[in-house]
């Protein structure tokens, strides 16, 4: 990380690792947070409350929720985490702010974007992306501070980097047209085997998982 960020000029403190925990237990968690890593991701409601519980200990943790958000889990999720990345229709951030309402906190979003168009992947048409912006910005419980994308994988990851580009070209149209529209102006995108060209690209939130936890089942 920064290597790459000295690559590009970049400082390497404005530039965060996510540890994506997903599918590993909390052992492993521990062992990562020990090692002083703080930010989690993970990717199911599911699977994170058999796990985020455990870790109670540590309360300095920050979990992110980093896939796909049915609007039935809603309520769990806004107990659970302290940052949604997947945020991608105005229905899901209405239930959002209602549930955030309800609990008395401010939740951070981020907004996805599909840049791929690949039919496994969620995220909102970037066409809609304003309409959205503007209702997370109407919404009284909901921070919204930045974008994400998943872009399709490529075995070699400069392919990668017009999709990291794009975003990036989105949320400073964005922040021209409304400034402090997107609170932090966040990028969340980069994974194991693409991180280097996401901080060339622009990435502030780096979403890995197999370079820290190795393979999974």
């Amino acid at each position: 990380m920064a290597n790459a960020a000295t690559r590009c000029g970049r400082r390497i403190d404005t530039i965060s690792l996510l540890a994506v925990s997903k599918t590993f237990p909390k052992e492993l968690v521990a062992a990562a947070a020990a090692a002083g890593i703080r930010m989690f991701g993970e990717n199911r409601v599911q699977e994170a409350e058999t796990k985020i519980p455990l870790l109670s200990d540590m309360p300095d943790l920050q979990w992110h929720l980093i896939g796909h958000l049915q609007t039935n889990k809603t309520k769990r999720a806004v107990e659970l985490f302290d940052v949604i990345h997947s945020v991608d229709s105005v229905k899901l951030a209405a239930r959002l702010d209602q549930f955030s309402q309800e609990a008395g906190k401010i939740l951070s979003v981020l907004i996805q974007v599909d840049l791929g168009g690949e039919e496994t992947k969620f995220g909102a048409d970037p066409e809609r992306i304003r309409e959205i912006v503007s209702a997370v910005s109407d919404c009284r419980s909901l921070r919204l501070d930045g974008l994400m994308t998943i872009p399709p994988f490529f075995e070699d990851p400069n392919r990668v980097r017009p999709y990291f580009a794009k975003l990036r070209e989105i949320r400073d149209a964005l922040d021209a047209e409304q400034p402090g529209c997107l609170g932090l102006n966040h990028l969340s995108m980069g994974m194991s085997h693409d991180f280097e060209q996401a901080i060339e690209e622009g990435a502030t939130i780096l979403r890995i998982g197999t370079a820290i936890f190795g393979m999974r089942a």
